[in-house]
């Protein structure tokens, strides 16, 4: 038997689940929901439903949204020819919470990783295509992470666009080797952004 009541214990097992969360801060985070209202608690439960409910991807630019089309792809102001490809929707909150892009986004879902089984049919590169075929699409930036996969992935896009008469850019790497963009300060993305070059693979 253990030294927590069932249904605790079942809640300190469910937070231990999440990402970054040891057995510790699963505990503390389970006694707190424990402590408080219960209207917290009420009010937790149905954010969680809803979050597994009403999110979905973008039928357009597969980012996260609970409206489809999301509301990036439905402002005009935004339709400027400009499309930034990221690898995730955690890479698209962080461009735009930097503040420096005002243009509409295409997300990957992914990137080439031959070693783990994800190719070209697994990631949005058949949508990126169908994109540039009906959208009014003068310039792509490639804002892929700098790792081994987003540079092969950022490459094989760059090939596949040597035809399409567009300018093809990528941002800036003050990003270091290797780093996520959803863990870049804003200023280093800004820079990144305003900085980006023209992309030859």
């Amino acid at each position: 038997m253990g030294i927590y009541p069932s249904s605790l214990g079942k809640l300190i097992e469910q937070f231990s689940k999440f990402p970054g969360i040891g057995k510790k801060s699963a505990e503390r985070l389970a006694l707190y929901v424990l402590r408080s209202p219960k209207d917290f608690a009420e009010e937790l439960a149905r954010s969680l439903f809803e979050v597994k409910e009403k999110i979905k991807f973008c039928s357009v630019c597969f980012s996260l949204t609970d409206i489809d089309p999301c509301p990036i792809c439905t402002d005009q102001r935004r339709a400027n020819g400009v499309l930034c490809v990221v690898e995730g929707p955690g890479d698209q909150l962080a461009i735009e919470k930097s503040g420096t892009f005002k243009g509409r986004y295409h997300i990957l879902q992914g990137v080439l990783s031959p070693l783990d089984g994800v190719g070209i049919e697994d990631i949005r590169i058949a949508e990126l295509m169908t994109r540039l075929r009906k959208e009014n699409i003068k310039e792509v930036i490639l804002a892929i992470n700098p790792s081994v996969e987003g540079e092969a992935t950022a490459s094989y896009i760059a090939n596949l666009l040597k035809e399409k008469y567009l300018t093809v850019t990528r941002i800036a790497l003050g990003i270091p080797l290797g780093g996520d963009l959803k863990y870049i300060d804003s200023m280093t993305l800004k820079r990144s952004i305003d900085n980006r070059s023209q992309y030859s693979p």
